[in-house]
């Protein structure tokens, strides 16, 4: 990874931040935030069917301070699931768009997430501001998420951009990796947002088909960005690369990284954050990891109120480099499903196995699923490219999945459990992309308990 600014850039997202709370530092900011939280609760008990059963017996004036938010009841995946429509905080009228999140999984309803035209625009108006971190005025910045569909996520970042005079061109998932690495040959980009694994791989291509693009910034997005991968994208394109934050449910933007890359600064004005334990749902102290809980407090079509997010983090417990005060969210690097206790008691998880595999200079992909019985770990790595194809392909293959199974036992509690005997590891490499998928589903730890998309 590239070497650290030594005097980062204030975040730009500190003063959009204040001006969007209508305040003056963090005292005024923590103010508005318990104001719109009590808001939020009300109206959340007024106009919307599920919150006014869930929330019956809370009054939102005996919300004495932000700390009191921990009494409020959480909502899961599985209430969207539901009760989706129960949730509906306006008229079906009002509503502009319906995001549809289909789960992982062969059974199970889908997520419907639904906003008004205001809350679009609240998106849209992070962007611009979120962005400005990566690129200037004047710049190409090729967006590799879904926009064909106005109001889609593409197509606000597009409207974002535009507002600080870049030109955002919406080429949406990679489904072809020449043809998306043609565009972007040809296009003189300066900076790319994508998802890390989809732009990992056209990285390692355009270095082994040569020569290199050069990009000044990336952003990663929809999914967790290991410290490997990351590496491997700024050394291939000589570029910065930047982690945000966000998910549909929050209103598809909840942080980004500033110049010092020590984890998000968040959207503290429309979002209150908490990380609690996961067993307990207590609340733990900054610098201890859980689960990553938000509550909307701007959200007019479908008010969330400490909704589970299923991602492992923590807030960092020391001020950023870039001198903000804002709060910093670790960067997530897995999520809740993606710990697993193996039979020799150890915690075995995801960020592991990809900070291990990512390192591989051949890999694009990994798929890793743990038997019912916690004995057989199954590795499927992609191969980035292979120029060679028939005996001279099926032999680099071999290799591959040879350094990948080293790769792995090289990790602390695979390595341990392989050596006692409890766990079984396979790992196979192929070219092939993955069937029926565009990249933009997040990336699991299957087991058998965990067939569906949590979050």
């Amino acid at each position: 990874m590239s070497a650290p600014i030594v005097r980062p850039e204030r975040t730009r997202l500190e003063p959009w931040v204040l001006r969007r709370a209508g305040a003056r530092d963090e005292a005024g900011l923590r103010r508005h935030q318990l104001r719109a939280l009590r808001a939020t609760v009300r109206r959340a008990k007024e106009s919307s069917r599920f919150y006014a059963r869930r929330l019956h017996d809370v009054d939102p004036d005996g919300l004495a301070d932000l700390a009191g938010v921990a009494g409020l009841p959480f909502t899961t995946a599985d209430d969207v699931r539901s009760s989706g429509m129960d949730m509906l905080g306006v008229r079906q009228g009002e509503v502009e768009r319906i995001v549809t999140l289909p789960t992982s999984g062969t059974t199970g309803d889908p997520k419907r997430i639904f906003f008004t035209a205001a809350d679009q625009e609240l998106t849209i108006d992070f962007f611009e501001h979120g962005m400005s971190v990566l690129v200037e005025p004047g710049d190409r910045v090729l967006i590799l998420l879904p926009g064909e569909r106005p109001g889609s996520v593409g197509d606000l970042l597009r409207r974002g951009l535009a507002r600080m005079q870049v030109e955002g061109v919406v080429h949406g998932p990679v489904r072809d990796v020449c043809r998306t690495l043609a565009a972007l040959e040809a296009g003189r980009f300066d900076a790319v947002v994508g998802i890390p694994v989809q732009v990992l791989g056209l990285a390692r291509r355009s270095v082994a088909e040569g020569p290199a693009v050069r990009l000044k910034s990336v952003l990663l997005s929809t999914d967790h960005a290991p410290r490997s991968l990351v590496a491997a994208i700024e050394d291939a394109w000589g570029c910065r690369v930047f982690d945000h934050y966000g998910t549909t449910e929050m209103g598809l933007g909840g942080g980004v990284e500033c110049e010092a890359h020590m984890g998000y600064h968040l959207r503290e004005a429309d979002l209150l954050f908490e990380v609690v334990d996961i067993e307990s749902g207590a609340p733990v102290p900054d610098g201890h990891y859980g689960e990553v809980v938000f509550t909307t407090l701007t959200r007019e079509a479908m008010p969330l109120i400490r909704y589970r997010t299923g991602d492992y983090s923590r807030f960092v417990p020391r001020p950023c480099p870039c001198g903000s005060w804002l709060r910093v969210l670790d960067t997530v690097r897995t999520r809740v499903a993606g710990r697993v206790r193996l039979k020799n008691g150890e915690m075995l998880d995801l960020a592991a196995i990809d900070e291990a595999l990512f390192a591989l200079p051949d890999v694009a992909d990994c798929h890793v699923r743990l038997s019912e019985d916690r004995g057989t770990l199954s590795v499927e790595v992609l191969a980035a490219s292979f120029r060679d194809r028939g005996v001279a392909q099926r032999d680099g293959l071999d290799a591959l999945s040879r350094r990948a199974v080293a790769a792995l036992e090289a990790v602390p509690a695979i390595g341990s459990a392989v050596r006692v005997g409890h766990l079984d590891l396979r790992a196979t490499a192929g070219t092939a992309a993955w069937p029926g998928s565009d990249g933009t589903a997040k990336r699991m730890l299957k087991t058998s308990e965990h067939t569906e998309e949590p979050g």
